[in-house]
């Protein structure tokens, strides 16, 4: 079984940060990137600015496994986050996208540590996310997800993940199918209980 957020799930994560200060800007930021594109905690952490194009066919590039350039396809959403991220003055010498206070890159540990801090505010918002184990991998597979419940081909989701086969993605398609039984068998056996109630 895939471990995934669903939508007011993620909403909730995303509101979790304190947009009033620097950090929390920066956290939304990461956190709008992550959820929406699905891309790997290494490649998140290893971003600069100009790996960002927010005109028309806006998207990021990023390098994933065996150093393959890619490029994935941004929101509307996820522009006008990002746009207004990069009115924030750049740390240090270099321009490194999510910066730690000193410029430098925030590490996989500092990541995850900001993931956990905001997953324990989200839930007060979303009891749902109580049960579950949020990690940056579970915010991948909830990108993959939502493509895919909105009908985006699994060869489409494989080249915007960075998946070297296509068959890594069909254990997205075999959850979905998964769930659509599950969502079936549970509507039967509530129609045969009224059946039996009449």
């Amino acid at each position: 079984m895939v471990s995934f957020l669903v939508r007011k799930e993620i909403e909730a994560l995303l509101a979790a940060p304190d947009q009033r200060t620097w950090k929390g800007r920066r956290d939304h930021a990461l956190l709008q990137l992550a959820a929406q594109t699905g891309l790997r905690l290494s490649e998140l952490t290893s971003l600069d600015r100009h790996a960002l194009v927010l005109d028309s066919g806006a998207h990021v590039r990023c390098h994933g496994k065996g150093r393959k350039e890619r490029c994935t396809p941004l929101t509307k959403q996820t522009v006008a986050v990002l746009k207004a991220w990069l009115k924030e003055p750049a740390r240090g010498t270099n321009n490194i996208l999510f910066p730690n206070f000193r410029g430098g890159r925030l590490s996989a540990d500092a990541v995850q540590y900001l993931l956990a801090k905001y997953v324990v505010i989200a839930k007060q918002r979303c009891p749902a996310l109580k049960h579950k184990r949020v990690t940056p991998h579970v915010l991948r597979h909830s990108s993959a997800m939502e493509l895919l419940q909105a009908g985006v081909d699994t060869s489409v989701i494989a080249l915007w993940l960075g998946h070297e086969s296509i068959e890594t993605t069909q254990i997205y398609y075999a959850q979905t199918a998964d769930m659509r039984s599950r969502v079936r068998n549970f509507f039967i056996a509530r129609s045969s209980v009224r059946r039996d109630c009449t």
